[in-house]
């Protein structure tokens, strides 16, 4: 048997994308919104049609945690009064009632997730509509549904208690997932449930009230005997890690199945004597639902083999190792990248097949109907092992021979004459680095990248859109400018497309959150740069104005962590190569008269890994590859980063470890919490926190980010506080922004008046 845990839902063409903002902008109903969701589940169950089961309540408008959030009624108070799509969105994207939930990211990946606000105030009531029409649709295709629902100790787990006790609001919570369950196992004479439990791949983390009602024994146990006694042949599935602390809990549940990560939890094979032991069906997940490499089936066959010698062939079922969302819909558009590195790659259509194969070449042997396919699929990967495409010799020597680790002059030092060059105030105002990115600007791209429109017209227009942003930003008063950003797709694939060692889909779209989609890098072979990528566009730019000019850069972790990473060497030397290339563009900058240079960060966090353990290891490399891209940083060049959607408590060490000479961070949806934690630590480096969410069309007034500001004010002094949005702007429109960030100026302007 095999089966997935879920399907990438945005469509092949980003239909739901289009979709979805159509109906933002009211130029579609819901009714034609809800036609375009009914016919995508329908196309990705046809792609599944030869699993054992299709997966149900995968899909979602914007987000699996909002929708189960609003399905049991956990709605915040200033948003009680709406109902239907409009509170469901509001909760995402804010409305005029109020700012939207705090979003962060989902686990280690780069897909965002809405975070639930709890509270003793709230009266949870179940509502099964959505999950009935999904079933009911799968069933009238003649199709055997298996519904994905997020399980009830990862929902509360990575929700934020706003009010109360957290073992009174697990208890409310608990019953309303339980009459959910009951609704649940009324649509069918047998219904199969897999519980997705991501949280318990953190092992045994009690060091919170809200975590002891998570890593509890007698409650998983109570909960998931009260669901198996209610009908339901449930399966719980953990994934990203091993989770064997928590393995061992389930396997003394009357649960059907246990659903294991063998990709990024090779740990996990020390739960199989146990699970072998027991009644439990394992679901195996052994094709990557993570990256894009082709399966290496002589080696997962090898794998299965071995967990086969331990539990019975027919208690195993093949799985991926997580859901398919987090990567691309399929390949077949992909005719421009190089076909032996396009043979090296499989997105999800590709790893169902992959699925199916392995699961016959593992109960019938290689000597079948797909030996052929088995075949193919070992000589490709002994050629991408072999090939001269991914090895580079100079670029690891490089990297081998470099001792350039960190900038020679201590922060102190630096700031003194940074301060004293580029003169700018206290309560410095700027931006995170982009501006809205139109249509025109789309379209001026996609034409010139077609071959419709001439290197002349597209640098003018681009030129155009400069003097624009330069001339706005000149009128508003911001302190400190940015050239807007318009020749750049994406913050990361910009960059990759003028580095060796990269190479780009056409289509190859993944979910970021929402309507927001990105396609990442892929990064296939060794890493270099070798011409200067952003200068000529900083220069042009910084020639417009006598204000200062950021040079904006992504940093090599970032770029990492949102690429498709070559698995065939570890990352941690991937990251090398980029620091190494990311150096050589800030040497071109500062020598090229840029003052202050924006190296952001974003993703930083988000590659942390989930185990306690791992962590340090982690944290050594990455910190280590930030500060040699910034080591070469003259002590007059100031060097900002951006970090965004992070829990600073953890990580504040190497934050300061960094040595950033400013950091600016997303503070706009938790007060000024977040900063406190710069405070206890007694930061000494300077700060940007984000005055306002630019993930919400709200436009924010004087008063509300004037507040925001004396706020921040209680936490850190005004010589070490920036003043800035909470992120880049290219998703936003120029009506939400010039307000937005006139009122910034304003806030900023009253308040200096007050100090």
């Amino acid at each position: 048997m095999s089966s997935i845990i879920g399907f990438p839902r945005i469509g092949q063409n980003r239909e739901l994308k289009k979709a979805l903002e159509a109906f933002w902008a009211g130029k579609c109903s819901q009714s034609e919104l809800e036609n375009v969701a009914k016919e995508l589940r329908a196309k990705h169950w046809e792609a599944q049609k030869h699993q054992d089961f299709v997966c149900v309540n995968d899909f979602s408008y914007y987000d699996n945690i909002l929708d189960l959030a609003y399905a049991l009624g956990a709605k915040p108070a200033r948003f009680k009064e709406l109902s239907g799509l409009e509170g469901y969105f509001a909760m995402a994207r804010g409305h005029a009632k109020g700012v939207a939930c705090e979003m962060t990211k989902w686990f280690n990946t780069n897909y965002h997730y809405v975070v639930p606000e709890l509270s003793e105030n709230d009266n949870y009531e179940a509502n099964v509509d959505s999950i009935k029409s999904q079933y009911a649709q799968a069933k009238a295709l003649g199709l055997k549904p298996k519904i994905s629902l997020i399980g009830l100790f990862t929902l509360f787990g990575l929700s934020k208690i706003a009010a109360g006790e957290p073992k009174a609001i697990f208890t409310k919570l608990k019953n309303a997932y339980l009459t959910l369950i009951d609704e649940i196992a009324k649509l069918d004479s047998e219904v199969v449930v897999e519980f997705s439990e991501p949280i318990f791949v953190r092992g045994w983390q009690s060091d919170t009230p809200q975590a002891q009602c998570v890593y509890d024994k007698v409650a998983i146990t109570e909960v998931y005997e009260a669901i198996v006694k209610k009908g339901i042949k449930a399966i719980v599935s953990t994934f990203f890690e091993h989770s064997n602390e928590l393995t061992e809990v389930l396997l003394g549940t009357s649960i059907y199945g246990i659903g294991l990560d063998f990709v990024a939890g090779s740990k996990n094979t020390k739960a199989l004597e146990s699970i072998a032991k027991s009644d439990k069906v394992l679901f195996a997940g052994i094709i990557d639902g993570r990256n894009i490499w082709v399966a290496d089936l002589d080696s997962k066959l090898k794998t299965l083999e071995s967990i086969a010698a331990v539990v019975p062939k027919e208690r195993i079922v093949l799985t991926t190792s997580c859901s398919l969302l987090h990567v691309p819909f399929g390949k077949d558009d992909e005719s421009k990248i190089d076909p032996q590195i396009l043979s090296w790659i499989s997105f999800a259509k590709e790893k169902l097949e992959e699925l199916r194969v392995l699961e016959d070449l593992f109960q019938n042997g290689v000597g079948g109907a797909n030996k052929g396919f088995f075949e193919s699929n070992k000589a490709i990967n002994a050629a991408r092992r072999t090939s001269e495409k991914t090895n580079n010799k100079a670029v690891r020597n490089r990297v081998s021979a470099n001792t350039l680790k960190a900038r020679n002059i201590a922060f102190k030092e630096r700031i003194k004459i940074q301060r004293e060059e580029l003169g700018y105030p206290d309560l410095a105002t700027t931006t995170i680095g982009s501006f809205p990115q139109t249509p025109e600007l789309r379209a001026l791209r996609l034409g010139y990248k077609k071959g419709a429109i001439t290197k002349d017209a597209y640098e003018s227009g681009i030129k155009e859109y400069i003097k624009d942003c330069v001339a706005f930003q000149e009128e508003i008063g911001l302190d400190i400018l940015v050239h807007g950003e318009p020749e750049r797709n994406d913050m990361v694939e910009y960059f990759g497309e003028q580095l060796e060692g990269f190479v780009f889909s056409q289509n190859g779209w993944v979910q970021s959150y929402g309507s927001r989609c990105v396609k990442p890098p892929i990064i296939f072979g060794d890493v270099a740069r070798p011409k200067a990528m952003t200068l000529e566009w900083i220069q042009y730019a910084q020639s417009l104005t006598n204000k200062i000019m950021k040079g904006m850069l992504t940093g090599p972790v970032t770029i990492l962590n949102w690429s498709f990473v070559r698995d065939d060497l570890p990352r941690s030397q991937v990251c090398e190569q980029i620091a190494l290339a990311i150096a050589d563009e800030i040497d071109d900058l500062q020598k090229g008269g840029v003052k202050i240079i924006q190296v952001d960060e974003a993703a930083f966090k988000e590659g942390y890994p989930l185990r306690a353990e791992n962590i340090k290891e982690y944290e050594a490399w990455a910190l280590e590859c930030f500060k040699t891209s910034t080591a070469v940083a003259k002590a007059n060049t100031q060097i900002h980063t951006h970090m965004c959607y992070s829990e600073f408590n953890d990580i504040i060490k190497t934050i300061e470890a960094m040595d950033a000479d400013v950091i600016s961070i997303e503070t706009a949806r938790s007060g000024n919490e977040l900063l406190k934690v710069f405070k206890q630590v007694g930061y000494t480096h300077e700060v940007g926190p984000g005055v306002y969410d630019i993930h919400s069309p709200r436009i924010p007034s004087v008063g509300e980010i004037e507040a925001q500001i004396k706020a921040l004010l209680e936490v850190l002094p005004k010589e070490q506080l920036w003043i800035n949005p909470d992120c880049g702007l290219k998703t936003r429109k120029w009506e939400e922004v010039k307000p937005s960030l006139k009122n910034m100026v304003e806030a900023v302007k009253a308040v200096r008046g007050k100090l």
